[in-house]
């Protein structure tokens, strides 16, 4: 008779059990402890990524975090829902509204995209030359890609009406790029919103906030920090999620966690905890935990 595997106290994931999911431990250390004690097989999507650096799985879920972002700043830049009253497109005779986007990846562009398509006047930041380069070439003229460091960020951060946060460092916790000294130079009513909530956030006044409870102030900010902003979208999300997931959860479903890792280095650099290991390195430095090799159940 074999014994069959019981949940652990930990909750209902079991040992030896495949837990193939989003997971952003870097930015949980309760959920991370959790994880090494059930002895379970966590394989992140945010870290799934190919060879030449890209992150599959998190794009269906960026390109509708991104576009909500655009979204939800336009709604909350509204007086009655906090904001300073200005309509992101403006009008004839009336200037449009100032979107500062930092970051110019997948959530970027797409949040970059939503605010030029409303008419404002839309600047995104990123350290990356050759992605400004291609932003420039792609990005519709009220578009100005522009080399970010602390001097610009904090000059455009003063003039902005929405502030985008968009930042991502596969893996690990975020930067905090918009101080709470650049908050205070801020236009009282203008409204931040920070994408990169779920990995810690890159503004020093985020907190997670719900879809129920979705927005506090900080110094006349309004800040939007819904940690799950694709959930409000959830036919869109679920779709775009699953044509990405599915199928390398068939291919560790019928190969098995092991081999699936083996013969797919997409699957294997998808690994953040084995049987009580951390085996994905920032999660481990995020802690000061031991890191494991993930070759070393291999």
């Amino acid at each position: 008779h074999v014994k069959e595997p019981q949940p652990s106290e930990y909750g209902m994931i079991r040992e030896n059990q495949i837990v193939f999911t989003y997971l952003h431990l870097a930015a949980d250390e309760q959920q991370t402890m959790a994880l090494i004690k059930s002895n379970s097989i966590d394989i992140a999507y945010e870290t799934i990524e190919r060879d030449n650096g890209s992150l599959p799985l998190l794009v269906p879920m960026s390109e509708v975090a991104g576009r909500m972002a655009t979204q939800e700043a336009a709604k909350y830049l509204e007086m009655p829902q906090g904001g300073m009253g200005i309509l992101l497109g403006g009008v004839t005779g009336v200037e449009p509204g100032t979107v500062v986007v930092i970051g110019g990846g997948i959530v970027g562009i797409n949040a970059a995209k939503m605010a030029c398509g409303l008419g404002a006047k839309v600047y995104i930041l990123d350290t990356n030359l050759a992605r400004l380069a291609y932003l420039d070439d792609v990005m519709p003229a009220n578009c100005f890609p522009v080399m970010s460091n602390p001097a610009i960020l904090a000059d455009l951060v003063a003039k902005a009406d929405a502030v985008i946060g968009a930042v991502l460092v596969a893996g690990a916790k975020a930067p905090k790029l918009l101080t709470r000294e650049m908050l205070k130079t801020m236009k009282k009513g203008a409204v931040i919103v920070d994408v990169a909530i779920d990995q810690g956030g890159c503004f020093e006044t985020s907190k997670a906030t719900t879809h129920a409870d979705p927005t506090y102030e900080v110094d006349g900010i309004v800040h939007y920090c819904v940690a799950n902003m694709p959930g409000a979208v959830a036919r869109t999300s679920t779709r775009a999620l699953t044509n990405a997931t599915l199928p390398y959860a068939i291919e560790i479903a019928n190969k098995g966690w092991k081999k699936a890792m083996q013969e797919n280095r997409e699957i294997k650099r998808g690994a953040n905890v084995v049987r009580g290991k951390v085996t994905y390195k920032a999660v481990a430095d995020a802690f000061g935990l031991d890191y494991t090799p993930i070759e070393t159940f291999l």
